[in-house]
């Protein structure tokens, strides 16, 4: 899938704008095997991916490892800004974001193993939520009377989310720290 770069283009240069274009125009992150396809030989896609993230540094975009692979994101400092201009996606409901925490923490898991975690049932229009959104998908069957469907995270799950991987999660002591951190607590 190689191309020839433009007449005086070095090639680290069109290596550049090749790695560019195609984050730019791929509508999930960009894995690392998918870009050195792009490459010319002799050229790593990390290297290059490590030169395009140093040229965007500061800038109002910038390249992001996500979800198994790089994207553009808008830079940190910016991000609440434009929370007051651009439509915020449809938050998912308590009930969905709580599923959701629970297959990110312990998947492969049932429907039944959710619903014991939550403490209460979880309707099908809750998992038909996610599976919308594209944050979970089955993960085989469990090797039980009945073979529930298993479920899982996806990939976009992680670019959701900023995490590069499920290992960036918060640690359960994290979370429950945050709980009793002054100022988080609400008044009486």
């Amino acid at each position: 899938m190689e191309t020839a770069p433009r007449p005086g283009e070095a090639p680290v240069e069109h290596a550049l704008r090749l790695a560019e274009a195609l984050i730019f125009a791929a509508d999930r992150p960009v894995p690392l095997e998918r870009l050195q396809q792009f490459l010319p030989a002799g050229l790593r896609a990390e290297a290059v991916l490590t030169l395009l993230k140093a040229r965007y540094a500061g800038r109002g975009v910038e390249l992001a490892e996500v979800g198994g692979g790089y994207a553009f994101r808008t830079a940190p400092d910016l991000a609440p800004v434009l929370t007051k201009v651009v439509d915020a996606p449809r938050r998912l409901p308590r009930a969905a974001m709580e599923a959701l925490a629970i297959v990110a923490y312990h998947q492969p898991v049932t429907r039944t193993e959710i619903e014991e975690i939550r403490g209460a049932s979880l309707s099908q229009a809750t998992l038909e939520a996610l599976l919308e959104h594209g944050l979970i998908a089955p993960r085989g069957r469990k090797e039980v009377p009945g073979r529930p469907v298993l479920w899982g995270t996806t990939p976009r799950f992680l670019d959701q989310f900023g995490l590069r991987a499920l290992t960036d999660l918060p640690r359960r002591e994290e979370l429950l720290a945050g709980e009793s951190t002054p100022g988080l607590v609400q008044a009486a």
